[in-house]
């Protein structure tokens, strides 16, 4: 417990300091926006692809884990589908809900990753990321067109721009053809990871509004619940049936226990979804996560 507290109180305090950062008007409202694309379209898709251009994607286990991370999607999926259909949500709602339980924060993951893993472990979480950022795109765009139908457009759309999907690709492209990175480029590829995590988690702070969390109390505690203990669980179960090693089963089970990813925010208002309530549910996953992923991780 002790080594597990020492490695996430870092990783929160920065959000902490994103928080009152933003609340005190510091550095100024004009900074976030612009610390959050240079840090999505440049600084963490630098960090996906020079963790992913050296990755041992010959690793015997690698198909197995991304077997378990496609098996806990069909799962979590199917649940919200039969729930659904039990519930009839509109579509602005039902993808929302779908958002929350299926996307993960990828700051604060790689963050805890690399704090408690190391090299190893940001490798894997990498290759985990390529399989699993593009396909919860498709599944969310395919719940927020609930009842009203999908063009492969706008299937496609979101996935040919999204900047971490495309690094996830180009960095494994670039291992396969048996590149490396030279002439200093793996130096300032290293400088430009490093200062991603960090800005990234503040980011996240800044991004944290507890007045969302007024009214939908009840929404907002079940599907919290569902991202934070149930999905782990069901990650759990995934990883122990395909009998994965300890490194790939802890990884598994920590993605499956993030909180939801800031970026729902969004993808939700681009397709008309409730963005009140997306907000909540982001805010109240990232709270609890400080003590959930705590428990998460201690279990493992």
């Amino acid at each position: 417990m002790a080594v597990l507290f020492t490695t996430l109180w870092p990783v929160f305090v920065l959000i902490v300091a994103g928080h009152v950062m933003r609340r005190t008007g510091f550095p100024g409202d004009g900074f976030w926006p612009g610390a959050e694309k240079l840090n999505y379209f440049i600084l963490f898709p630098a960090l996906l692809f020079s963790s992913l251009a050296m990755a041992p994607l010959d690793n015997p286990a690698l198909p197995r884990v991304l077997g378990a991370v496609l098996l806990c999607l069909a799962a979590c999926s199917l649940l919200m589908l039969a729930a659904w259909r039990w519930r009839r949500w509109p579509a602005a709602r039902f993808g929302v809900l779908v958002q929350g339980v299926l996307r993960f924060n990828t700051y604060l993951g790689l963050a805890v990753v690399g704090s408690l893993f190391g090299k190893p472990g940001l490798v894997l979480a990498a290759v985990i990321m390529a399989v699993y950022v593009p396909t919860v795109n498709v599944l969310s765009v395919l719940a927020f067109s609930a009842g009203r139908g999908a063009s492969i457009t706008s299937l496609l759309l979101p996935i040919a721009r999204n900047p971490l999907i495309l690094a996830c690709l180009a960095g494994v492209a670039f291992n396969l053809c048996g590149l490396e990175p030279r002439w200093g480029a793996d130096k300032l590829l290293t400088m430009l990871a490093a200062t991603s995590l960090p800005l990234g988690l503040l980011n996240v702070g800044a991004a944290l509004n507890p007045r969302e969390l007024r009214g939908e109390l009840g929404a907002l505690t079940v599907n919290a619940v569902t991202r934070l203990a149930g999905a782990p669980l069901l990650a759990l179960l995934c990883a122990h049936w395909l009998a994965l090693p300890s490194l790939e089963r802890a990884i598994l089970v920590l993605f499956f226990a993030l909180p939801t990813a800031p970026t729902a925010y969004v993808l939700a208002r681009q397709m008309g979804g409730d963005s009140h309530l997306m907000a909540g549910i982001i805010t109240l996953q990232t709270m609890l996560s400080a003590v959930s992923l705590m428990v998460v991780l201690a279990l493992l």
